[in-house]
């Protein structure tokens, strides 16, 4: 699935509490983020079903 960049802003107590969070999980800033709408979307039922699959999974196939 190619990646496409862009800009996100937020607060910055917002940024250092995923910062954190993605230390604690040992994952990328970026990762986390991508890990944190993927649970959203899939919890909101607004995830396509070919995008449940993890990244890591897809590249498996």
């Amino acid at each position: 699935m190619p990646r496409k960049p862009f800009l996100l802003r937020v607060d910055d107590q917002l940024l250092a509490a995923i910062q954190r969070w993605s230390a604690d999980d040992m994952r990328s800033l970026n990762g986390q983020i991508e890990f944190l709408l993927r649970d959203a979307l899939k919890r909101a039922g607004r995830l396509p079903k070919r995008a449940l699959v993890e990244p890591a999974e897809q590249e498996q196939e």
